[in-house]
């Protein structure tokens, strides 16, 4: 019908704000959340099934049709497990909706799921993200029940209780004959457009007749001529339940777009349909309904969402008030009378009796501890930080001084108050107390009789039974009043199906408050089941989500070196793993280490440290002992450090994070005399690009730890290095500078820091892990290996490290060197070279030199390497120089007979049938943009074998055959097919469709960038580059240029993402990563060349990810083994530079928001990394596209009185919708006052695109002024998906 217009926003069906209970946890399955206050049960939306579960809950709560669908049992229908045997004849959408009703009504949790009964529809994965009309499902879902019930007694109760009929009658004004015809429905679609109310709607259909006149007569049967006639309708027969389809969206054919009528239209909550009836003589009861379903619709014609409210008639749910109309309006006059005397009772000066005060008048005599700080401050109109953080310290640690009167309750989240608090006003007393106890003449608290209207049951209204009403929104539920009906007359968010029961309809009493009313004994057994399982999940849930497990080191096993902790012994690690409760205190953990340690002699001090590049630094010390490990910060993994708060082994150890190390590499020159004596040091040297024969000069390097406190003399001094001595640092120039310093082997740039940085910290310089520090003494200017020019120093490799050397040997064959070929045999020769030489200079040189002018007549000969195992690779492009064609310096080329590709070519080996086995492969030169079918072409040639039966694979990481080239028209550069790459070619036709056909990116080597120790990686431009795990910026959407194409695969959808992962390893541009399990890599998902979303679920098939044939996904290589669990987000966290406009090098972050995804959360998350309090954390999420941040405030927003709603509380909902990938600035408020986050490069953006809009709009302007009459306004539209028809599928039972 609509196909899926009604599409739904993704700020409507992003992550779900429901309890935070129901994530999934690490290590685990997390179990689903027991039901709310309201003890009814939603259902999950599976990314845009909302109408479903709208329509679903609608049907559950009319109890006439649940119970006839439960009247069925498995003789009629069938048993499940019985529905792939063949032959059998098992009816699975009732069932499986007898299923889901059961669970709904049974099974103790927040949601249920529709996946079962979506894929008894015939639902792919992609049907459950595509939005549909309810009205078109509740006509498609009612004509499948039917057709699935034939041949059982059920197969006529949609008819029984939808079915109506109406009559068109047609009267000629001359006659009077009457022309009738009969309509069935089983709802009545009413008109929106030009009405007010459904009343007028149906006034206009069933009373308000069409006249036939003037040029529109009506030809009369029994007339036999044309006739005015007058032309109406009727309702013949009123089925017991309406529903009525308001026709909300309309088609404008002058603009030729659809629209939404959001104009006001009322309905009743009874109507008497005895005006619109064709017989009206019965009773007034047999025409009177009632309302019990509004089916809303949220949105515009091509986006929304759908909720529904419902009336409870079995009385089900636990109605209460909504939070802010919990107090009836009496009550708030009694309140505004009291205020004067109850203020002074309030005693705002003590915090004891403020929070008791504060969590008593709430309903659920409960506060989340985020949101205790802003109800304090609505209270008495201050904060806690400044009226009494001062006298009482943070608010977290006056509760838990407080534990006499306080209790952390859902896992810290909230705060409540004990059963015999001791603050008067902790508990007001109820009316048995008052009457019997309380003397008129003593003082009373005014706050009891304030509270105790609401305390009373009959002081609500009276209502009658049934009369509640409930918003069921996909997974949430929550009461609402009768009178928010009136909200959803009109606007964007507004009633799209209304449901009417016959007033004559009465519920049995014992159907009132029983949810097992007559639901049959088998599924009463299977919920029973289920919630023992899910209970006993639970238990075992909450008893190892609070255990943490701790690292532990004990500062005997530590010493004090560079500025760091370091073990005495490289073979002890010195730490040691604790299993603790969170729950419990840090004097608890205290006493613990206590009781194991024995030999432990005077204080104990328990530091939280982080092991850095540098080795172990310690941050923040727990000093009180009556605070929780959560409350403290402690989490899984966080490392403390066991001493006694003061040195260790008599050395005095600076803590925080402003002492934190920073592990430099110094580089200083080495010359041949001391080669010897460095490496018996334990130095590398690095002597430019493969060594030095002779053992010439170079440089070497030393990683040395500095306190991040320290300055650059500092440094200079640790060093002992005179004061005359220069430091520099390395010049971060681009590579085609870097080449152009210097011929042959290159030349590197180092900045001489000016004398005033002697006195600048490294924290000041930016100076971070792994950077390389030069140490240079006066005399070392007097090598030709270093030149001063102003304040940069450039070291050049020597001279004669310019050379490449030739070899020719008399047997030289394409396998290889011969086993019997001796190697004086060989003849070599060293030709100089720089890296702009051409390589056919070369050879023609070395042919010279070597005297072979008359030997290599008339035969062509080309240069090749021969790796490790003596094979010769392929040749080398001569029409390219050195540096060009990636040939080094120093190195040795072999003269082989062959061509010399050009470089337009590509040399290929190949074989037929199998894997090439040493010695057999083929070699064949072919354009880079000729198509995969024009090389197999060229290689059937060569071996003489024709037909069309033959398509190419490549060779995995393990030389053996793997996946086929689908793609047969592609150039081989289009499919990256590399010089040198070996093809199989193999019989057979291609594969068959429908696999799964992903694109995969790589991302930058982490040999260069994510090094798990020291790596020394030689450059083509002569020095070395040293680089730790630090170096590796995060990757995020910003760095999108280092990622680069490294083929395809093809896979199953029914695989596993461990499959993918395993699968990509073969990728032959993968062949260098050395991966020991597929958890050391990372799969990120491509949208538009930026990266979305990390995968995850190592067992999850590719199928439940929703992967999409065509996908673009990109691996990154990782240091340590990863497993993210559903709820966990990789972040880019980035501390601010204090007194500075920009940000220390990001950082990667995993934020585990399976239990809280709150900013308090994060925050906490944050501080544990950083070392750091996290009241003193300021927080924003950048947002590269606008240039700017968007700050996350401490506090959660409350109530907004316009919308009568509580906002999001999760970060990874509406506003910031924290993806992996994201951005977060960090500001220490400790020592850096400038809460802006926006840095210049922010500005120069912000300038940008306020340039670009300008461009537009004059742009369009400037097209609207060519134009001729009124121009309609243009833009951007958003890109909608094709429409897709909604269909059920059901089996055969006739």
């Amino acid at each position: 019908m609509f196909g899926n217009l009604f599409a739904e926003e993704e700020e409507e069906e992003g992550f779900s704000l429901t309890s935070s209970r129901g994530r999934v946890a690490k290590g685990g399955d997390e179990p689903p959340p027991p039901r709310g206050r309201s003890n009814l049960c939603g259902i999950k939306n599976q990314g845009g099934t909302c109408y479903l579960n709208s329509l679903l809950q609608t049907l559950l709560f009319t109890p006439e049709f649940r119970e006839e669908l439960f009247s069925l049992g498995a003789a009629e229908l069938g048993c499940l497990e019985d529905k792939d045997e063949p032959g059998a004849k098992v009816r699975v959408i009732p069932l499986e909706l007898q299923k889901l009703f059961a669970s709904l009504l049974l099974v103790d949790q927040q949601s249920a799921s529709t996946a079962n009964l979506t894929n008894s529809f015939g639902w792919n994965s992609s049907e459950g993200t595509n939005q549909h009309d309810v009205q078109e499902l509740n006509r498609i879902l009612f004509s499948a029940l039917e057709h699935s019930l034939v041949g059982t007694t059920g197969s006529t109760f949609i008819h029984q209780l939808y079915h109506g009929t109406i009559v068109n009658s047609i009267v000629c004004k001359e006659c009077g004959n009457v022309s009738q015809r009969q309509e069935d429905f089983l709802d009545l679609t009413v008109c929106v457009c030009g009405v007010s109310s459904l009343e007028e709607a149906l006034w206009n259909m069933f009373v308000e007749e069409e006249m036939f006149e003037g040029n529109n007569l009506y030809r009369c049967a029994q007339c036999d001529r044309l006739v005015t006639a007058a032309k109406s309708a009727k309702l013949k027969k009123l089925p017991p339940f309406m529903t009525m389809s308001l026709l909300r969206f309309s088609f404008d054919f002058a603009k030729c777009e659809r629209y939404k009528e959001t104009g006001r239209y009322s309905f009743p909550l009874t109507i008497n349909l005895q005006p619109f009836c064709d017989e009206t003589d019965a009773e007034d009861s047999d025409y009177c309904y009632e309302l019990f379903s509004v089916i809303i619709h949220k949105g515009g014609c091509y986006g929304g969402h759908y909720h529904v409210y419902i009336r409870d008639i079995d009385q089900l749910g636990q109605w209460e008030p909504p939070e802010e109309e919990c107090k009836p309006k009496t009550q708030k006059k009694v309140t505004e009378e009291v205020k004067p005397t109850c203020e002074p009772e309030l005693q705002e000066d003590d915090p004891l009796s403020v929070i008791s005060a504060i969590i008593a008048q709430d309903p659920s005599k409960s506060v989340l501890t985020d949101q205790l700080g802003q109800k304090l401050m609505d209270k008495i109109g201050s904060s806690w930080s400044k009226k009494f953080r001062k006298h009482y310290g943070p608010i977290g640690k006056f509760l838990q001084s407080h534990n006499d009167a306080f209790m952390l309750v859902s896992n810290g989240t909230r705060v409540a108050l004990k059963a015999n608090p001791s603050s008067p006003v902790t508990e007001p007393p109820g009316p048995a107390k008052l009457t019997a106890n309380s003397d008129p003449s003593a003082p009373s608290d005014p706050r009891a009789a304030e509270q105790q209207p609401e305390l009373d049951p009959k002081s609500e209204p009276e209502q009658k039974q049934g009369s509640h009403w409930f918003d069921l929104n996909d997974s949430t539920v929550t009461s609402i009043r009768e009178a928010d009906l009136e909200k959803q007359f009109q606007g964007k968010e507004s009633a799209y199906m209304l449901f009417y029961r016959k007033t004559q309809l009465h519920r049995p009493t014992e159907a009132l408050n029983n949810p097992q009313y007559k639901i049959p004994l088998n599924l009463i057994q299977m919920a029973q089941e289920e919630n023992i399982k899910m209970q006993k999940m639970r238990e075992e849930f909450e008893a190892t989500s609070n255990t943490v497990v701790l690292r532990l080191h004990l500062a005997p096993s530590y010493k004090l070196e560079h500025g760091a902790l370091q073990p005495i012994s490289k073979e002890q690690s010195g730490s040691t793993t604790l299993s603790f409760d969170r729950r419990k205190t840090v004097g608890d953990l205290r006493l613990d280490i206590y009781q194991k340690q024995e030999l432990w002699e005077g204080d104990m001090a328990l530091t939280v440290a982080r092991s850095l590049p540098a080795g172990l630094h310690l941050y923040n010390t727990l000093t009180d002992d009556s605070v929780s490990l959560y409350s403290a910060g402690i989490c899984t993994n966080t490392d403390l450090f066991v001493w006694n708060g003061r040195e260790v082994c008599g050395a005095t150890v600076l803590t925080g994070a402003e002492w934190e190390p920073v592990l430099l590499n110094v580089v200083r020159p080495s010359y041949g005399e001391d080669v010897d004596q460095e490496e018996g040091d334990g130095s590398e040297c690095e002597e430019g690009k493969g060594g030095f024969e002779n053992g010439g000069p170079g440089l070497k390097r030393e990683a040395r730890g500095f306190a991040g406190a320290s300055t650059l003399g500092e440094v200079r001094e640790a060093l002992g290095e005179p004061e005359e001595s220069l430091l520099c640092q390395e010049h971060k120039g681009g590579k085609k500078e870097e080449q152009g310093t210097g011929e042959g082997g290159g030349a590197s740039g180092w900045r001489v820091f000016p004398p005033d940085d002697m006195q600048r910290t490294l924290k000041e310089l930016s100076l971070k892990d792994g950077d390389a520090l030069l140490v240079l003494e006066p005399q070392s200017f007097d090598s030709s290996m270093f030149a001063l020019n102003g304040d940069v120093v450039t070291v050049t490799t020597p001279s004669d490290c310019r050379w490449l050397q030739v070899e020719f040997g008399p047997h030289e064959g394409e396998g290889g060197r011969g086993e019997g070929e001796k190697e004086e045999e060989r003849r070599k020769i060293k030709v100089p070279a720089t890296g702009n030489m051409l390589l056919c200079e070369v050879k023609q040189r070395a042919i010279e030199e070597l005297q072979l002018q008359e030997q290599l007549t008339g035969a062509q000969y080309c240069l090749r390497h021969v790796d490790c195992t003596g094979k010769l690779l392929p040749p080398v492009c001569e029409e390219l120089s050195v540096r060009d064609a990636g040939v080094r310096l120093m190195t040795t080329l072999t003269l082989c007979p062959g061509n010399a590709p050009k470089a337009s070519q590509l040399f290929l080996h190949f074989s037929v049938g199998s894997a090439p086995s040493a010695g057999v492969e083929m070699d064949i030169m072919v354009e880079k943009t000729c198509t995969v079918k024009e090389c197999l072409k060229a290689m059937l040639d060569a071996v003489g074998l024709d037909g069309t039966c033959w398509h190419l694979r490549r060779l995995d990481w393990c030389e053996e055959v793997g996946e086929p080239i689908m793609d047969e028209d592609a150039s081989l550069s289009e499919l990256k097919i590399n010089n040198g790459e070996t093809l199989v070619v193999t019989e057979g036709q291609l594969p068959p469709k429908g696999f799964l056909k992903l694109s995969v990116w790589l991302c930058p080597d982490p040999s260069n960038k994510s090094a798990v120790s020291m790596d020394f990686n030689h450059t083509d431009n002569g020095h070395t580059d040293v680089v730790t795990a630090g170096d590796s910026p995060p990757l995020g959407p910003g760095n999108m240029a280092d990622l680069r194409s490294a083929g395809q695969v093809e896979i199953s959808d029914e695989a596993t993402l461990e499959d993918l992962k395993t699968q990509v390893l073969t990728l032959p541009a993968l062949q260098d990563v050395c991966a020991p399990t597929t958890a050391f890599m990372r799969v990120w998902q491509l949208e538009g060349r930026r990266l979305t979303r990390i995968l995850r679920g190592q067992q999850l098939t590719l199928k439940k990810l929703k992967l999409p044939s065509g996908t673009d996904l990109c691996v990154q290589q990782l240091l340590t083994e990863e497993d993210l669990g559903p709820k966990d987000v990789m972040l880019s966290v980035r501390m601010g530079i204090p007194g500075e406009r920009g940000f220390y090098p990001p950082e990667e972050l995993v934020w585990d928001a399976t239990r809280d995804s709150s900013p308090r959360s994060l925050r906490t998350c944050l501080a544990a990394h950083y070392g750091l309090s996290p009241d003193s954390l300021l927080l924003a999420k950048h947002q590269p596209d606008k240039h700017a941040w968007e700050e996350i405030s401490n506090w959660s927003q409350q109530v907004s009185k316009k919308k009568k709603k509580r906002k999001a509380e999760s970060l990874l909902g509406a506003p910031f919708h924290l993806k992996d990938g994201d951005t977060i600035g960090i500001k220490n408020l400790l020592i850096d006052n400038n809460r802006d986050f926006l840095t210049v490069e922010d500005e120069q953006g912000q300038q940008r695109l306020r340039e670009q809009a300008e461009q537009r709009r004059k742009g369009g302007q400037a097209a609207g002024s060519e134009g001729v009459g009124p121009q309609k306004k243009t833009g951007t539209t958003k890109s909608r998906k094709p429409e897709v028809a909604l269909s059920i599928n059901v089996g055969v039972f006739r």
